[in-house]
């Protein structure tokens, strides 16, 4: 199991906006341009991208979501702060 995660997110109010997004996405729309136009955290900037983290960072909904999902995979997850469109661009163990 993967011990470190990168990961991008965009993050809206409701479930609604989500599939939304998920529609583009799954239709071929970019991840960072959907970021940049939609999320409302402040990585939108990097395309929502998050970067790399272990487990115990993140609260525990987003990162039970994220470290289940493969590499290059798209999640949905609610938490405290609203829908998050996840995408993991990697992982990697503690020895890498």
């Amino acid at each position: 199991m993967a011990e470190e995660i990168h990961v991008a997110h965009i993050l809206v109010d409701t479930e609604k906006e989500a599939d939304s997004i998920m529609q583009k996405l799954n239709g071929g729309e970019e991840f960072e341009a959907l970021a940049m136009q939609y999320s409302k955290c402040p990585s939108k900037a990097e395309g929502g991208d998050l970067g790399w983290f272990s487990k115990g960072v993140m609260v525990p909904e987003f990162e039970k979501a994220a470290f289940s999902t493969k590499p290059g995979k798209l999640t949905k997850v609610r938490t405290e702060f609203g829908w998050h469109i996840i995408k993991v661009l990697g992982s990697r163990d503690s020895e890498d």
